[in-house]
């Protein structure tokens, strides 16, 4: 179980790097006007929400301790990126205040993960 988990949890943090990169490499798009929603934003936003859930998943199957109030506040986060990006994945160029929300909701989300105890 816990090779099982310590591999979901790699590909957690893998779908948080094409998420939180394919923002930063638009920014200067989007700065001029010009950003789009790359394919490694919708990818990592699918990937962190898949594998968010099965990490609960298999951690409350295991026995362990899940704070509900932080997941749930996580899973709401990602569920608007989600939406986010998919709303506009087929306008080119996107509104750029779409990928500063994204970002901006994606280190969000880290934050909460790192701080909340």
């Amino acid at each position: 179980m816990d090779i099982l988990l310590g591999i979901i949890l790699i590909l957690h943090f893998i779908g948080l790097a094409s998420l939180l990169g394919g923002v930063l490499v638009q920014v200067k798009d989007a700065i001029a006007g010009k950003g789009r929603i790359v394919a490694a934003m919708i990818h990592g936003a699918l990937t962190q929400l898949v594998t968010g859930v099965a990490l609960v998943g298999l951690i409350q199957m295991g026995g362990g301790e899940i704070n509900n109030t932080k997941i749930a506040v996580k899973l709401a986060i990602v569920l608007i990126i989600t939406v986010l990006v998919f709303l506009f994945r087929k306008k080119n160029p996107v509104v750029s205040w779409a990928i500063w929300v994204i970002g901006a909701l994606t280190i969000a989300n880290i934050a909460i993960a790192v701080l909340w105890h």
